[in-house]
């Protein structure tokens, strides 16, 4: 995943603490930082089961930009080299050419400092590491990367709406998205207790601002949804038992659970989602959390497609666009 989270670097006697992206170009439309937007040009690598991962795959996907950006899946079990191309045939990207995505790290810079992460985004012609900045790629997919956008796409981060989806995610981030990652690698009972709180906390105060509407902000789907979204997607599933967040499951609050499943019932969100990915992941490779590596059998996921009625409070999903068209 981000920085150093994704494996047991994380899991000492300091306090959690998330590295900034060490590789923050951006790919723009004027290219202003050497890298232009390009049909073709680029791979997405990603792993299913990281969160951070997870909102580039649902931006691509609601935007369209399937064949404009391609998407590379990374094994959700790590080695000591980190993340690797063992699902494709012969353990390659099939695009890239290469086993592991430490590779295009190291031909961007020899010798980085700081973990590999995903999500990445690689320059296919020179192979090098584009960004592995998670914060900004969804962002520029929206906002950049237009020109390539499907007919129909929604507009994910609206002009009019940017500060107060700015002040939302932010919250969002500090207590729930890095909240849970606060409170799973904690390594004293007061760290442990304060992220704790401050991920309910965040939870309480989001389910009060969905009671009343269907979306976090505005009457559409924004960049917001979608990085509440992949942290909840995971939360009973990963975060109530590995992490200890456990006050309440996710399906025990009905305004989250139905908000959640409303996303995940919507083209882009749910068809993003492995949860056997998910699960394998955060349970196999936290050893210095779960050392046994057993993966649990649960939850059952039939009931994220039980009815949301999140309808009835109106809202566009797409604005006055369309949903994507269905996973090929």
């Amino acid at each position: 995943m981000t920085g150093t989270d994704s494996g047991n670097a994380a899991y000492g006697r300091k306090p959690f603490k998330r590295s900034r992206s060490h590789f923050a170009d951006r790919i723009t439309e004027d290219g202003g930082d050497g890298w232009p937007v390009e049909a073709g040009r680029y791979r997405l690598v990603v792993s299913r089961a990281c969160p951070w991962a997870a909102r580039a795959m649902v931006s691509r996907r609601l935007l369209g930009l399937e064949d404009a950006l391609t998407l590379a899946v990374v094994d959700p079990v790590q080695d000591d080299r980190s993340w690797r191309f063992t699902l494709d045939p012969g353990g390659r990207d099939p695009v890239l050419g290469i086993a592991y995505l430490s590779e295009a790290y190291e031909a961007r810079e020899k010798g980085h400092p700081g973990g590999v992460s995903v999500p990445a985004i690689v320059d296919v012609p020179s192979g090098r590491l584009v960004t592995n900045d998670f914060q900004q790629i969804t962002l520029d997919l929206a906002t950049e990367w237009r020109a390539l956008h499907r007919p129909g796409a929604p507009d994910l981060y609206p002009e009019a709406l940017r500060d107060e989806i700015d002040a939302v995610a932010d919250g969002v981030y500090r207590d729930v998205n890095n909240g849970v990652y606060r409170a799973g690698f904690a390594t004293g009972q007061r760290e442990y207790e304060q992220a704790y709180r401050d991920v309910f906390g965040r939870l309480d105060r989001l389910s009060e601002r969905l009671a009343h509407h269907r979306y976090l902000v505005g009457d559409t789907i924004t960049e917001a949804d979608i990085r509440l979204f992949t942290t909840l997607v995971r939360f009973d599933a990963v975060y109530h038992g590995h992490f200890k967040c456990n006050r309440n499951k996710l399906t025990e609050d009905p305004v989250l659970w139905a908000y959640a499943r409303d996303l995940f019932q919507t083209s882009g969100f749910g068809d993003t989602v492995d949860f056997d990915h998910i699960k394998r992941h955060y349970y196999q490779v936290h050893t210095g959390i779960n050392p046994t590596g057993i993966v649990p059998a649960g939850p059952d996921p039939s009931g994220w497609h039980s009815p949301h009625h999140r309808e009835q409070l109106g809202g566009r999903p797409f604005g006055d666009g369309t949903p994507p068209r269905a996973v090929r």
